[in-house]
């Protein structure tokens, strides 16, 4: 392998990993914010390319990432619907809305397993215009990526240091607390997995019409490669700010697809990456694990080496 192949091969991860990173920082809000594992993922991912997708085919590429947007906003509600209203727990509701989610996709796309938007206009062909002429015309995708990107690491930064991100990190922590400050957690619980799956369905919509294609599988096993992504990025940069550790998202969510695109040129079969993935969450957990226990086992060796 040359470097020109090296090379491409770190584009290709980093546009992936950038545009995945939405999805990690939604889970980020949920699960390390929130404190809600929410098993939706995968079927919102689908929803937000499902319906970005249609919406850019019927000549409206803008007006795809909103509507992608607000369909996870919907599929958030739901959850915290399901979890908060009706008594549901957490991890059944996820499940509850991401099965109902199938269906919902399958309809969104007109009963078809597979759109295809080779001859639609997307953010990606219109930034691609944009760059036609300068030096950065092959760099289009990783233009958007980058954008999207900042755009949502600034704005997570900013929520969650407001009065009302503040007390979405406090129901996370402490929601008897909250409650006790006259904080409704119903409220708290609702906005935070309402934004969280907007950036997820954002993301779903960048992916497709990146892709130029969208089908019924393509949020398979999202919800996995994320936490990877998110543990990963947790060992990277460790505790720190929230703008830190959002970084640290990003920066997860390339790490995995540079190990996941490696994989692929390895010409390893399209059965085992689900194996793949399995394993990078598991060594995803196991480092910082070790990472722990490693001032106890210097303890013991210097026991043993002082006996």
């Amino acid at each position: 392998m040359n470097f020109a192949s090296l090379l491409g091969l770190g584009q290709t991860a980093l546009e992936l990993g950038l545009i995945c990173s939405l999805t990690v920082l939604a889970l980020f809000l949920s699960y390390s914010m929130l404190n809600v594992c929410d098993l939706s993922t995968d079927g919102c991912f689908t929803l937000g390319a499902a319906v970005g997708a249609v919406v850019a085919i019927s000549g409206h590429p803008y007006l795809a990432i909103f509507a992608a947007m607000l369909a996870g906003v919907c599929s958030g509600f739901m959850t915290a619907l399901l979890q908060t209203r009706m008594g549901v727990d957490s991890l059944l509701a996820g499940i509850i809305v991401n099965t109902g989610l199938y269906s919902v996709n399958i309809f969104v796309m007109g009963g078809a397993a597979q759109l295809n938007l080779n001859k639609t206009e997307t953010v990606f062909t219109i930034m691609k215009e944009r760059l036609a002429d300068t030096p950065f015309a092959g760099q289009y995708k990783l233009a958007v990526a980058i954008l999207a990107v900042a755009l949502i690491v600034g704005f997570l930064t900013f929520f969650l240091n407001t009065r009302l991100g503040l007390s979405i990190r406090a129901t996370g922590d402490n929601p008897d607390m909250v409650r006790a400050s006259s904080i409704n957690p119903v409220f708290t619980t609702t906005v935070g997995l309402c934004v969280a799956n907007a950036f997820t369905g954002l993301s779903g919509c960048l992916l497709s019409q990146s892709q130029k294609s969208v089908n019924t599988d393509i949020g398979s096993g999202m919800v996995t490669i994320a936490l990877a992504s998110l543990l990963i990025g947790r060992t990277l940069m460790g505790k720190g700010g929230i703008f830190t550790r959002a970084v640290g998202m990003v920066l997860g969510a390339f790490v995995f697809r540079l190990v996941y695109t490696i994989a692929l040129r390895m010409n390893m079969p399209a059965y085992m990456l689900k194996l793949v993935s399995s394993t990078i969450v598991v060594i995803a957990i196991f480092l910082p694990y070790l990472k722990s226990q490693m001032p106890l086992m210097r303890r013991r060796m210097a026991g043993k080496g002082g006996h």
